[in-house]
């Protein structure tokens, strides 16, 4: 049971609420839509464009919202590091709060900014979030150590059974199975999957069937996508058939560092499938 409460009326279209414990930025725009981000972890939540009826973006319907525990759904932030090499698995930037350091709202676009800053309160990553009739995702990072980083993003989608992913390159690392392993352009899902490819077309696209619709994927100053579902696996903060309505198509710099001021940017923009 989320306890929901309004806290403060930004400008007339960006209101702070909590979500139990986790204070969320909600966008409420007449001609673009809507969309919420979680403060803990510059997390963008949902993006539910004005004329589509289903959200782009997959956010668990068993979600606690507890303070300092990773939110299932969404696009999280893995930084300074990705995977399960240290503790936290995906980093600490996802279990932090940021803070909101400018937006900027008129009729076509929205653009909120938000920082994450160190013990020194000195900044050490930037997101930036375009709403327009596209959504833009800019993570910068600042930070004096090189870094991994991705865009973990969560797509709704009708029945994962009936969505291709397309685009993709032909060769992926299974990390299910530890191995290099040769895999079709177009990939259905049928069981747990969990591929990185090495990215070669900056743009693959999400063909949902049951939901009449193509999601197009931009990948801009990324070296890696990660294709992910657990499948049947138990996952936290998952049904056990959640994993029908989603996929994670992700954004990363895995491999290839990111630098002092370097940055990674995905742009996700729906079309009506032919």
């Amino acid at each position: 049971m989320i306890q929901y409460k309004k806290i403060k009326q930004i400008s007339p279209e960006l209101t702070l609420s909590y979500y139990n414990q986790i204070p969320v930025l909600e966008l409420n725009h007449p001609h673009l839509g809507e969309a919420k981000v979680a403060l803990q972890g510059a997390q963008l939540l949902s993006w539910k464009p004005k004329s589509e009826q289903q959200d782009i973006l997959w956010l668990s319907p068993i979600e606690p919202f507890l303070l300092g525990q990773a939110i299932r759904g969404g696009i999280p932030i893995c930084y300074p590091w990705f995977g399960a090499t240290k503790k936290p698995i995906h980093g600490t930037a996802r279990l932090a709060l940021w803070k909101l350091s400018h937006f900027d709202i008129d009729i076509e676009h929205a653009r909120i900014e938000l920082v994450l800053l160190d013990q020194q309160h000195i900044v050490e990553a930037k997101v930036v979030m375009l709403f327009s009739e596209k959504c833009e995702l800019i993570f910068t990072h600042y930070g004096k150590q090189a870094a991994q980083a991705a865009f973990h993003t969560y797509f709704h989608v009708g029945n994962i059974e009936q969505v291709e992913i397309m685009h993709l390159p032909t060769v992926c690392f299974n990390a299910v199975t530890q191995q290099q392993e040769q895999v079709p352009s177009s990939r259905r899902i049928t069981q747990h999957t969990d591929c990185i490819y090495t990215l070669e077309a900056p743009t693959n696209y999400i063909l949902d069937h049951q939901f009449n619709r193509q999601i197009e994927v931009t990948h801009q100053n990324a070296t890696e996508t990660v294709l992910w579902n657990p499948w049947h696996s138990v996952m936290s903060a998952m049904q056990e058939q959640d994993y029908q309505n989603m996929l994670c198509l992700e954004t990363a710099r895995i491999y290839q560092l990111l630098h002092f001021g370097e940055s990674i940017r995905v742009t996700l923009a729906r079309k009506k499938s032919n």
